[in-house]
């Protein structure tokens, strides 16, 4: 469930600064960098603030059902 999340607000975010960089400003791109920089390092080190948040507030780590 968190993985979904974690996936879920970047494309959440990478789709609202891509447009806000065409209909407001076209330095909101570095928002998209900014999320595409911290995908990448989160893949190269396996560590994701969203998900320690996602954990402290007690949100499950898999999607298994339950029966």
């Amino acid at each position: 469930m968190r993985n979904r999340i974690v996936r879920g607000v970047a494309g959440t975010f990478i789709l609202i600064s891509l447009a806000l960089a065409i209909y407001v400003n076209i330095n909101w791109l570095w928002f998209t960098a900014f999320v595409g920089v911290n995908l990448l390092q989160s893949s190269l080190t396996k560590w994701c603030l969203l998900e320690d948040i996602l954990k402290k507030f007690g949100v499950p780590d898999s999607d298994k059902k339950c029966c």
